[in-house]
């Protein structure tokens, strides 16, 4: 074993690590258990499968289609079920214990309020039925040895008519558990420009947003997100890469939105395994997380939809070390650059990079080197 040898973490320190997570949905992110139990509770007679196991791999199954409408079908059982405040708070407080447990310290957690009114809640009432479900899950991480911190995104439904409602909304609680805004839903069809009241209004109120674009559909959508709407960070992204030519001898050009968005530091809300699914990437070495890497875009590794994509934080890192050889230090940097891009204060963000990501690289990096020292030292014939 030499000194050049990668620091690549084992899977349990994957798991051990300290992770930040921008872009993870609150409706495709819960237990096939809970699903079951609160299915029965709501009369809800449509899911697919009534055990648990079955039914996980059934999510799974039919979000692996390669169609991103296809993939936002399973949803409408998700969502069945978290229409009540009782629902609601269930499925956000297990939502803060599972990525604490996953070793998540820092979670922003996005829903849309309105596919949450069937059984007459109020908007206000499902924002605070799930601030306090978060509240609670952090709560219980802590008795259970764990620190995380969760905030929420509203998310507005793009091919809804209601995103300047929820971007009030958002504005009214960024005081209370909310951090920001989002859009979300199929891109073709919906351009992020047909909510620019809401995103003009954002902007007003010195607000923070991200929107979905570049993922099923192209660099239109990016431009607009960010030059029509004044984007914070793009959900996703990836699409970008079509903006960036790679010659034969290996070097590469940036187009002018490409490099707009490397010099601006964009962050990048990246989720490679839901990325496959959907057919915006083909496989993981293909993903362009590999190349915007190299390039040094402002890059941030998330899970998307955890029940769907049958995915975790540790997972998505686990496969991103086996495909391209990321080293705890290439961890750290997409982490401190998803703790940098949180839309909390930045006096907050410092504190948990000072204080909590870069001393927990430290200890899994010196545990690391121990053990490398170990295993040369016992090499040696004596």
């Amino acid at each position: 074993m030499t000194s050049e040898t990668p620091n690549l973490p084992t899977p349990d320190q994957i798991r051990r690590s300290p992770k930040v997570l921008l872009h993870d949905h609150l409706d495709g992110g819960l237990r096939p258990g809970t699903i079951i139990e609160l299915a029965r509770e709501a009369g809800y007679e449509s899911l697919p499968e009534t055990d648990a196991d079955k039914l996980g791999i059934w999510f799974r199954e039919a979000a692996d289609s390669g169609s991103l409408p296809r993939y936002l079908e399973t949803f409408a059982h998700t969502c069945a079920v978290m229409q009540t405040k009782a629902a609601l708070f269930r499925v956000a407080a297990e939502c803060a214990e599972d990525l604490a447990e996953d070793g998540v310290v820092y979670a922003e957690i996005r829903y849309a309020p309105e596919q949450h009114l069937e059984a007459g809640l109020t908007l206000e009432e499902v924002v605070e039925a799930v601030n306090d479900g978060f509240r609670e899950g952090e709560r219980r991480a802590k008795a259970s040895g764990h620190r995380i911190r969760v905030g929420a995104l509203l998310t507005a439904m793009r091919h809804a008519a209601r995103a300047l409602e929820i971007a009030e909304l958002a504005n009214r609680y960024r005081d209370n558990g909310v951090v920001g805004f989002d859009i979300a839903g199929a891109e073709a069809g919906f351009p992020p420009t047909r909510h620019l009241d809401a995103f003009e209004y954002l902007k007003r109120e010195n607000n923070h947003f991200t929107i979905h674009a570049g993922e099923a559909f192209g660099l239109p959508s990016i431009w607009q997100a960010l030059q029509w709407c004044g984007a914070d960070r793009l959900g996703h992204g990836v699409k970008i890469i079509d903006d960036i030519e790679v010659a034969e001898d290996g070097s590469v050009t940036l187009g002018r939105l490409a490099s707009y968005v490397r010099d601006k530091r964009i962050p990048l809300e990246m989720c490679p395994t839901s990325n496959l699914q959907t057919a915006a990437a083909a496989s993981y070495a293909e993903h362009p997380i590999g190349l915007l890497r190299k390039l040094h875009f402002r890059l941030t590794v998330n899970t998307d939809n955890r029940l769907m994509s049958g995915t975790s934080m540790s997972r998505e890192f686990e496969h991103l070390v086996d495909t391209f050889g990321y080293t705890l230090d290439d961890m750290q940097w997409f982490t401190v650059n998803a703790m940098k891009s949180a839309f909390i204060p930045f006096d907050e963000r410092l504190a948990m990079i000072n204080e909590v990501i870069k001393p927990g690289y430290a200890e899994l990096k010196s545990e690391w080197l121990f053990q490398q020292t170990a295993s040369t030292s016992g090499s040696v014939s004596v």
